[in-house]
């Protein structure tokens, strides 16, 4: 189950207002690219914009590292809208291994194993691999290059995990291929090398 578009938008901004940040531009940008891509290759573009706004909605609960994704998920769970609480899950893992998140891991032992099991039982499907290519091209300013989103994550952070960077290629050609178009000229994407200088989370 989804909330309407116009309440997910509501949800968005009051979200925002809780903890302001360039988050909130990121969600709409995923959003966008996520339609666009949807209308394309065969998918609904109502329900892909949703999720990209929700996918980092967790993050209305304040300044969070991994916390944000069960953040996310437990909210979204508890007002019923379970399509969109399992995209906060799946977004930050393109391969479904903890071990695949980047950054600090602010849960509790409790918290971790639950996103342990909450992935080994999880499957994908099309619009869980849809989020996470376009929330691996979108910096808050707009759509990029994978290159150049995943190497800003990785000055960041300080690595990046291999098989992450090529299953994000891997995803590019696989809805390159369902839209039989090049996803930088669909999503309209900045590909001359700019990165954002704004601190954001790769999830």
């Amino acid at each position: 189950m989804l909330p309407e578009k116009e309440r997910a938008e509501q949800m968005l901004a009051e979200a925002e207002e809780r903890n302001p940040g360039p988050w909130g531009s990121h969600s709409r940008v995923v959003a966008r690219c996520a339609e666009k891509i949807a209308a394309r290759a065969g998918l609904d573009p109502k329900k892909a914009y949703i999720l990209g706004l929700l996918h980092d909605i967790g993050r209305r609960e304040g300044v969070t590292n991994f916390r944000h994704i069960t953040d996310g998920y437990h909210y979204l769970e508890k007002q019923g809208y379970d399509e969109a609480a399992k995209i906060c899950l799946t977004h930050s893992f393109c391969i479904p291994d903890i071990h695949m998140h980047i950054g600090k891991c602010d849960l509790t032992q409790e918290e971790y194993d639950e996103v342990v099991h909450l992935l080994a039982v999880c499957e994908y499907d099309d619009y869980d691999r849809l989020i996470q290519l376009c929330d691996s091209i979108a910096l808050p300013e707009g759509p990029v290059d994978l290159a150049t989103r995943m190497g800003d994550v990785k000055r960041r952070y300080g690595s990046y995990p291999e098989a992450k960077w090529q299953k994000n290629f891997e995803l590019k050609k696989y809805f390159e291929q369902k839209m039989g178009a090049d996803l930088y000229e669909v999503v309209e994407a900045d590909t001359g090398g700019k990165v954002s200088a704004v601190g954001l989370s790769c999830g």
